[in-house]
């Protein structure tokens, strides 16, 4: 049997701990929080992950140093440029705020990590995966394993647990919500699972129903019954940014599974099934359930004052913040990092206007060009089950994130941003200097 070269074995080291993290992520909310709850210094806890890509970090180095094809991609790609002056920008804004007493130093380290952790993950896991077939041969199992057990987890806390359960394992006031309602109603309960709130998991969801979607040929037993399953769970998150982010990533891996689907019968189908949606929703508008469920408020509202409104009213101040500080206000002022600031937090209710409040306009529009670059390396590997999967969450999760601060999940964002540097592993592996350019096979799982 061929021995592995030192090369091999440091990147199959590298893959498996990548591959613990996965597996550890969907279940990061619950057993930190038990654990932080029990044994205290919770923040300690809940960077575990962190802790373990910084010391992996000294692996991908090695990897890096001794391939030629590694050190190119990471000059040469404009990924990795971005990414780089992205972290720049980061530590230039938040020197400035420190100086000028807009950032308190807690604040602006857990900005850093929640904003910068999946950039890094990302690089390492192209890294490892351009020097292992590890992950690229496997992430079937590393997305969906996990995912079986949210599933059931989900479907029981749904049926037949009581709506306060999860308070044994230290959820509460101080930690994450023990359970959540649509406008205050528990007979509209929002399910979770172990994610960290009913929106992250329905996030979460457009990633595993997509994932599902496309392998749907293997195991149909199982894959139905986890697809069902998934549908399910995701209608009782109550998340309607998630509905309807699920909604534009099918239609993305449709076309992208069919492109000639798009013809005029198609869209004519297409387009009167919405209409016929819309005036159903509208000949329902009065009554309660639709009132509840799609518009999170009723006549009946128990609720001080609508989400809708809420929110509407924190998306006008982010962007009025965007407006009067187009440079920023430094990283940490605003988004779930400004909790920990000594001013007052700001919450806008939309990813991106939170990387405008917090690193402004140039800052927002490196992430948008990032997040474009990835889309296009995903499209030119579209032959891949996996860069299909991730296209097409793509497009539905950036949705969501215009409603939400769904990339400050650590769930969706390690898992999305560390898949999607496995499925651009081969613009390294191909030896390509940016990346676009040829296309490449992997092996198809």
């Amino acid at each position: 049997m061929k021995q592995m070269s030192s090369d091999s074995r440091v990147g199959y080291l590298l893959s498996v701990v990548i591959a613990v993290i996965f597996v550890l992520l969907p279940f990061h909310a619950l057993f930190t929080t038990w654990i932080g709850s029990n044994l205290g210094h919770l923040d300690v806890v809940r960077v575990w992950k962190e802790i373990i890509l910084v010391i992996t970090l000294p692996l991908a180095v090695v990897l890096t140093w001794r391939s030629p094809k590694l050190r190119k991609w990471l000059r040469q790609s404009w990924i990795v440029r971005l990414f780089g002056l992205y972290i720049l920008l980061h530590i230039i804004l938040g020197i400035w705020a420190m100086a000028d007493d807009r950032v308190n130093s807690t604040a602006l380290l857990y900005s850093y990590i929640v904003n910068l952790r999946f950039i890094t993950f990302f690089i390492v896991c192209a890294i490892a995966t351009a020097s292992s077939q590890l992950l690229i041969r496997n992430w079937d199992k590393i997305i969906l394993l996990p995912a079986s057990l949210i599933l059931v987890f989900g479907i029981v806390q749904r049926f037949f647990l009581p709506s306060d359960f999860l308070k044994h394992f230290g959820y509460g006031e101080d930690t994450i919500p023990a359970y959540q309602t649509v406008d205050a109603k528990l007979d509209y309960q929002r399910v979770q699972s172990t994610l960290r709130g009913a929106n992250p998991l329905g996030a979460y969801l457009i990633l595993i129903i997509t994932t599902l979607a496309i392998i749907l040929r293997k195991n149909r037993t199982f894959m139905i019954g986890a697809l069902i399953a998934s549908l399910m769970l995701m209608f009782y998150s109550y998340s309607r940014s998630a509905w309807i982010g699920l909604g534009l990533a099918l239609a993305t891996l449709l076309l992208l599974e069919r492109p000639k689907l798009l013809d005029r019968y198609t869209f004519f189908v297409i387009l009167s099934g919405l209409v016929i949606t819309v005036a159903g929703i509208y000949l329902m508008r009065s009554s309660d359930p639709v009132q509840d469920i799609l518009f999170h408020t009723s006549e009946k509202s128990q609720s001080a004052q609508s989400s809708n409104q809420q929110r509407f009213d924190a998306m006008r101040a982010g962007v009025s913040d965007i407006i009067n500080q187009p440079q920023g206000g430094g990283p940490g002022t605003a988004g779930p990092a400004s909790f920990r600031n000594s001013a007052p937090p700001k919450i806008a209710e939309n990813y991106y206007l939170q990387i405008g409040q917090e690193i402004g306009l140039i800052g927002v529009t490196i992430f948008a060009t990032i997040n474009i670059l990835v889309g296009v390396e995903l499209w030119r590997r579209k032959e891949q089950q996996l860069a299909r999967i991730l296209l097409a969450s793509l497009v539905g999760i950036t949705f969501v994130n215009l409603v939400s601060h769904a990339w400050t999940d650590d769930t969706l964002a390690y898992l999305w941003w560390g898949l999607a540097g496995i499925a651009c592993a081969p613009a390294i592996l191909s030896g390509r200097s940016k990346a676009y350019g040829k296309k490449q096979k992997l092996p198809e799982t």
